[in-house]
């Protein structure tokens, strides 16, 4: 038990050294705003150590961290693999195709309405439909290649990018409108212009979305039929191992590729929506 009052002495003590620097005078520094999550994340990682092994918790229940850095470094081979499999061909083609196809499908229901009408509550309907019950289905029509999972991934993107894209191009005033065409624009000219400028954080919003959506759309369908590799595929078969150390890597290379998608996708839209109140400080 001492490593388990070790461990909630720790938590104490980087409770209050968070404090102290959230309220310092260098709280303002980017190398404490740095500091204070890192502590915290480290704090929990070495709790979990500390209390796993202070009571004997077993492999199958929740191996320690440790544990899990060691198979890590054991499988790079295979976890590379499967995250080329997975992320790089499934998720990722998925995700650009999805997303052209529902920026391009937005801007035609845009410029006709009685199609806007139609879609968004047709798009509203397939959001709703489980990932478990399509997948099957895709993966059937598809084969059991990363192209299948690819349409899923396809599906799942496809209808948050279009409902926040069309949100988006009808977020300008009538006003503004009215001014463009006073200076005689066209329809293209307005929309560039104006009105894709205007959306571009609806745009953004939808993108993020979809970064996570495209990655669990592509692990749920290697559940459903999958070449011998893939991250899905090697939960399913390390669970039926009882080969926790292995799923929790496996959930740690999808962690580190999610959160580094949707850092991407942060930095690109800081970067092209500037201009957005959200952004400045």
């Amino acid at each position: 038990m001492i490593l388990v009052f070790t461990a909630f002495a720790l938590w104490i003590a980087m409770w209050w050294l968070n404090v102290q620097l959230a309220n310092g005078p260098a709280a303002h520094l980017p190398a404490v705003k740095i500091a204070i999550p890192a502590i915290f994340g480290l704090t929990l990682i070495v709790m979990w150590e500390l209390i796993v092994k202070g009571l004997d918790v077993p492999l199958v229940i929740l191996p320690a961290p440790t544990h899990i850095a060691t198979t890590f470094e054991a499988n790079l081979s295979i976890l590379w693999a499967d995250f080329n499999q997975t992320f790089v061909k499934g998720a990722l083609s998925g995700y650009v195709i999805g997303c052209i196809a529902a920026f391009l499908t937005a801007i035609i229901a845009d410029k006709y309405d009685f199609l806007r009408r139609g879609l968004l509550p047709v798009g509203n309907f397939m959001a709703a439909l489980p990932i478990v019950g399509t997948a099957p289905i895709l993966v059937m029509w598809y084969g059991f290649n990363w192209q299948s999972k690819a349409a899923v991934v396809v599906v799942m993107v496809f209808f948050p990018v279009l409902v926040n894209t069309v949100a988006g191009l009808r977020d300008t005033s009538g006003m503004q409108r009215d001014l463009m065409r006073t200076y005689g624009a066209s329809y293209w000219q307005t929309l560039f212009k104006l009105r894709l400028p205007a959306a571009m954080p609806f745009v953004f919003n939808g993108l993020k979305i979809s970064t996570t959506l495209a990655l669990i759309g592509a692990i749920v369908a290697e559940f459903f039929g999958s070449p011998t590799l893939g991250m899905g595929f090697r939960i399913s078969t390390s669970v039926g191992q009882l080969a926790l150390d292995m799923v929790w890597a496996e959930i740690v290379v999808a962690a580190l590729a999610g959160s580094a998608f949707y850092g991407v996708m942060a930095w690109i839209e800081g970067r092209i929506t500037f201009w957005h109140p959200s952004h400045r400080r």
